[in-house]
């Protein structure tokens, strides 16, 4: 698997990358429908994903990856190198989306296994996330990857309650 930035020219994703990162978003109707990011899961649209896309990238350190197998697309993770709390000092996981036809492959687990390389790298010491309350899925996912619990606190964005993770890297 190589992890690659989102390509993006003049503040546009190329129509190609949009299209497949499109079918990505689609692929999680589940996590979406949990969510409540899109109004239709059933239905993502390119220009739902590309509002997305720019909202996450708004922030300073943020960066989006594109991870791929065999040259397809199997998944994307959305980074932030700062919380907007300037006392936090970790990174954080911000999005980490997997391929839907590609679930309970390992995928996720490598796709973690080099972001939290990538992390140690680059000199950070532990990693941050936030899953959605009633997300019992990622609870188990970032769980068994010895992400601990750290607290509760709704998101940003939305409000939504929220369970915060962290694992020391």
């Amino acid at each position: 698997m190589i992890l690659e930035p989102l390509p993006v020219h003049d503040g546009a994703l190329p129509g190609p990358v949009l299209t497949e990162v499109t079918r990505l978003y689609a692929s999680n109707h589940a996590f979406f429908a949990l969510s409540g990011d899109f109004p239709d899961p059933a239905h993502i649209t390119e220009e739902q994903v590309a509002k997305s896309l720019a909202d996450e990238l708004a922030h300073p350190s943020a960066e989006v990856l594109l991870a791929r197998y065999e040259g397809k697309l199997v998944g994307l993770v959305a980074l932030l190198g700062r919380h907007p709390d300037p006392s936090d000092p970790d990174p954080w996981i911000g999005l980490l989306l997997v391929d839907g036809r590609v679930h309970r492959k390992g995928i996720g687990r490598e796709l973690v296994r080099l972001i939290e390389e990538r992390l140690r790298e680059a000199g950070r010491e532990a990693v941050r996330l936030a899953i959605l309350e009633n997300n019992d899925q990622a609870g188990w996912f970032w769980t068994n990857l010895d992400y601990e619990l750290i607290g509760y606190a709704e998101d940003l964005a939305l409000e939504r309650p929220c369970v915060l993770m962290r694992k020391e890297l």
